[in-house]
């Protein structure tokens, strides 16, 4: 059961890569926080299920985003302002990942559209969003690393290369704006049981030994376990923690370095 904080009664979450995994889990757990949410997914079908979920129209607005584009980012945080008049909490979520070419065999295409989503969407949505808690005092960030964001795996230089710059730039923005009121930190997951590692799982069967193994917890994690280091993170309990990288891995990077 998810821990109550107080607090988040009056606010509003904007949640990105809502539509499913840890964006959906992040979304359903602010919603029992008692939270109003504005949230963001390409996925349309998927983005308005999360708001049946969370509890329907009255306390969740959905607008189908790609975070690469900042028309469509500028338009989501501008409407989560106009519907519920303010913006309290972000978690920037939204993701892709991709295994394959090595850096000599990527293609600069493959390279860009990861750049794009991962590291671009993250700063596009910072960007406004901070722009908005500046002007009513203070914010909370949370930003989607990953375990390959604080350590490295062969055959995925654009991923771990997108997933890096969070870390950085979740650093650089809580230095920034700490003095403005606005905390802003990063989770770094390990493989959890979101919709697209099961298909990277299923594409790719003979990746589970070896990925159970490199997690000393002996499993993997489940959507539920990073929305709680989530909503912690963005409470008032973590009140005094920014630029903060935090590894939700079962030891994933703790054995690896």
């Amino acid at each position: 059961m998810m821990t109550r904080y107080d607090g988040f009664g009056n606010k509003v979450v904007l949640v990105t890569g809502a539509g499913s995994g840890i964006g959906r889990a992040a979304a359903l757990a602010f919603a029992e926080q008692g939270a109003r949410l504005v949230l963001a997914d390409l996925d349309k079908a998927a983005g308005e299920e999360t708001v049946n979920l969370a509890g329907g129209t009255d306390v969740a607005l959905f607008l189908r985003t790609d975070v690469s584009s900042e028309a469509d980012v500028h338009a989501l945080t501008d409407a989560a302002v106009s519907r519920f008049g303010r913006l309290d909490v972000a978690f920037n979520n939204a993701g892709i990942a991709q295994a394959g070419p090595r850096v000599h065999e990527l293609s600069e295409a493959d390279w860009d559209r990861m750049i794009a989503v991962n590291l671009k969407g993250v700063w596009l949505c910072m960007k406004h969003e901070i722009g908005h808690m500046l002007e009513q005092g203070g914010g909370a960030i949370v930003n989607t690393s990953s375990s390959l964001g604080l350590t490295a795996l062969a055959n995925q230089p654009a991923y771990c290369a997108s997933k890096h710059g969070v870390v950085g730039l979740t650093k650089a923005a809580a230095v920034e704006y700490a003095t403005a009121g606005i905390r802003v930190n990063a989770i770094c997951p390990g493989m959890t049981l979101s919709p697209m590692v099961l298909r990277a799982m299923q594409d790719d069967p003979d990746v589970l030994e070896p990925a159970l193994r490199a997690h000393p917890l002996g499993r993997f994690g489940e959507p539920h376990e990073q929305a709680e280091a989530v909503v912690w993170l963005c409470s008032d309990a973590a009140s005094y923690v920014t630029g903060h990288a935090m590894a939700v891995d079962g030891g994933f990077v703790a054995s690896a370095m």
